[in-house]
């Protein structure tokens, strides 16, 4: 056995003890490593050292293996894209993890290209360094700000911003508005004016654009946030513990921890096995937008819940975070909108329909309005929801349409009883 084939042995080894903790399943194993292995047989035949492979050697190796097929078969196959998963599945997994990321990011086509990556990589150090500001707020800043520097750079010189105007900035608005409701053209504004500012800051810029970034006007508590209503969600709980798998084990303790605390998704996302204090019976939540942590009481059915979970639910795996993927890799889940597509589908079974919020956020509102109903503070629905100020919780008040509809009629019968 030559040199080249030991060390593509010991890649394939690799790739096995990896999927094996991973938790993989031993059919799954075998097929994946016998994918790789086929693709580094491709590999030495013609004499490609591993080391180098770019996707353009994947999409070789994948036609070859097509005309093998036709060839061998006479026909092609009847899902092409059923067949080149089965065929990269393994090759993609033994290339992140050899590699450590795949596909690799592609070489910049440009100068003005290479000066928008690097800027960008300055501009997230600077919003967590500077300004401070949470993980995904830096993720979507800098999102719109590669999405800007790709639209001027088609207008503009390379290697510069100096001869960005006014102009510009309302064209790119203009041609990202359409499609955007209010909110979001808000939100575009706002992450477009920390890139500015940025900008402007670091001498990339003659003046601070930040200011000519046109936004739309929302007014304070000119929407009325949706939620679900008591009925709805006993409703979802009832669908989810009708049923007795894993995964719904996971989605009932997760919808739960929606209903009784009105957590936000990310925080259930981050959640770790360590936040829950079996023995004093107390619950840490790690609040996304603010930074702050909460120690909530870990109420009984919710114990319950999670321990369920724990017990019949949860897959094995050295992964920290309480709640687990149901299917391999078993790991996290990676942000909160993961939990999106879960919990939808639980309002789907429990034929839940909501002409708002279809999400986990939902539940928060929900929980929201029934601490108001029941006469709680809105400085302490703020702490549990874990919002900086009381003033945030002001926004539910106008979910308590009973108490205003009923505000409204004793001012209806007092202004009658005066005009008598």
């Amino acid at each position: 056995m030559s040199d080249q084939e030991l060390q593509h042995e010991a890649l394939i080894a690799q790739l096995k003890d990896h999927l094996t903790r991973a938790c993989y399943s031993e059919a799954v194993i075998t097929q994946e490593a016998s994918a790789a292995r086929c693709f580094l047989r491709y590999l030495r035949q013609r004499q490609i050292d591993f080391e180098t492979v770019q996707p353009a050697h994947v999409g070789m190796y994948l036609r070859y293996g097509l005309r093998r097929y036709v060839r061998r078969r006479g026909h092609a196959p009847r899902c092409l894209v059923d067949w080149r998963s089965h065929h990269t599945s393994g090759i993609y997994q033994l290339l992140r993890l050899i590699k450590g990321g795949w596909p690799p990011s592609p070489p910049p086509r440009n100068p003005f290209e290479a000066f928008s990556q690097a800027l960008c990589a300055e501009f997230t150090q600077w919003l967590d360094l500077e300004r401070g500001l949470a993980p995904e707020t830096i993720e979507g800043s800098v999102a719109e700000a590669q999405r800007f520097l790709s639209w001027y750079g088609e207008r503009a010189a390379p290697d510069t911003l100096q001869t960005l105007g006014i102009t510009d900035i309302d064209a790119y608005v203009q041609a990202r508005a359409p499609g955007l409701r209010r909110v979001s053209r808000k939100g575009l504004a706002q992450q477009l004016r920390r890139f500015m500012r940025f900008a402007h800051a670091t001498g990339r810029t003659s003046r601070d654009f930040a200011g000519a970034v046109m936004a739309p006007t929302l007014y304070a508590l000119e929407s009325i946030p949706s939620a679900l209503s008591p009925q709805q969600v006993e409703a979802v709980l009832q669908t989810c513990r009708a049923d007795h798998s894993p995964k719904a084990l996971r989605d009932y303790a997760i919808v739960l921890l929606l209903a009784t605390y009105g957590v936000r998704a990310g925080e259930i996302a981050r959640l770790r096995l360590e936040d829950v204090d079996w023995s004093a019976d107390r619950l840490r939540v790690r609040h996304s937008k603010t930074g702050a942590q909460s120690l909530l009481p870990l109420l009984p059915a919710v114990g319950r819940a999670l321990l369920a979970y724990l017990r019949r639910g949860r897959p094995r795996t050295q992964a920290r975070e309480f709640f687990i993927r149901a299917h391999a890799p078993y790991r996290g889940f990676r942000s909160g909108s993961s939990l999106y597509g879960p919990i939808r589908a639980r309002l789907e079974a429990a034929g839940v329909q909501s002409s708002g919020k279809r999400g986990p956020h939902a539940f928060r509102h929900a929980r929201a309005m029934s601490l108001l109903r029941a006469g709680v503070a809105p400085k302490v629905i703020g702490d549990l929801l874990g919002h900086r100020s009381a003033a945030s919780v002001t926004a539910y008040l106008k979910l308590s349409t009973d108490e205003l509809r009923e505000v409204a009629l004793e001012i209806g019968e007092l202004l009658e009883g005066g005009v008598k």
